[in-house]
């Protein structure tokens, strides 16, 4: 008996020192955010947390994702809208919202065919797509960069002559890859995105005032039940976190 007791404490004790470690809380991010999040989670992991598990894609598609009860702890969208649809579906918890970051947005071209566009000149931008020429950039229906880059090009009173023109990708970093390989030779995307590739440049900035403010609200989901949720989010938003996503090229929320 007491052997008995003995192997069964034993094998207890193995199983205790053998189990899997913790793991960090899941966060669904804008692929917009991709090295700025990934760099906030080493920084959140070298406290001695566990380091949080990172999903990035279109902030509609991770939307839908919560929507449809993904084990999601936190989400953090491009746009108001998108989290607007999660609360009011009652699935993040309403007073953990806020807002962590802010961008801009600019046009790009491969680095080695990269030249100035005066975005103040109507024709300037269809004499750089030349006659057959597309424009990348996120779906202009759902995802946040696109969203915001069809008011912007509307607001110059281009969308109309352009639209027929556009080649919609899933997210900003699918239209970033389109312009990286030549398979478009402009392309509308975050500042931020820009500043991640080495092989494109940014040609010309769309005036802030040319479409709504691009803003990075974040929230727990309601079934989030991991205890470092809460705190990671509160680390995104401290001194810390905010000088992370400043190096990334973000701005600050407001």
């Amino acid at each position: 008996m007491l052997r008995a007791v003995f192997a069964l404490f034993a094998c207890a004790l193995i199983a205790a020192c053998n189990a899997a470690p913790a793991t960090g809380p899941v966060v669904l991010a804008a692929s917009s955010m991709t090295e700025a999040m990934s760099a906030a989670a080493d920084g959140w992991a070298a406290r001695g947390h566990a380091r949080p598990v990172l999903s990035f894609a279109a902030s509609s598609a991770l939307a839908r994702q919560v929507q449809q009860g993904a084990p999601a702890d936190l989400f953090v969208s491009a746009d108001g809208e998108w989290m607007d649809v999660l609360q009011q579906g009652g699935h993040i918890r309403v007073e953990s919202r806020r807002i962590i970051a802010g961008n801009t947005l600019v046009l790009i071209a491969r680095a080695d065919d990269a030249e100035a566009v005066d975005l103040r000149d109507p024709g300037a931008l269809s004499d750089a797509l030349g006659t057959t020429g597309r424009i990348a950039m996120a779906d202009p229906v759902t995802v946040p960069a696109g969203r915001y880059g069809r008011a912007a090009v509307a607001a110059m009173g281009l969308w109309d002559g352009m639209a027929h023109r556009i080649a919609p990708s899933q997210n900003v970093r699918a239209a970033l890859a389109l312009v990286e390989r030549g398979a478009a030779p402009l392309g509308i995307t975050y500042t931020t995105d820009a500043a991640a590739s080495d092989r494109v440049r940014i040609v010309a900035r769309f005036p802030t005032s040319s479409h709504p403010p691009i803003r990075y609200p974040a929230a727990l989901t309601t079934q989030s039940r991991n205890g470092d949720a809460a705190a990671f989010l509160d680390f995104l938003t401290g001194a810390e976190g905010q000088a992370i996503l400043r190096a990334h090229g973000f701005s600050p929320p407001r």
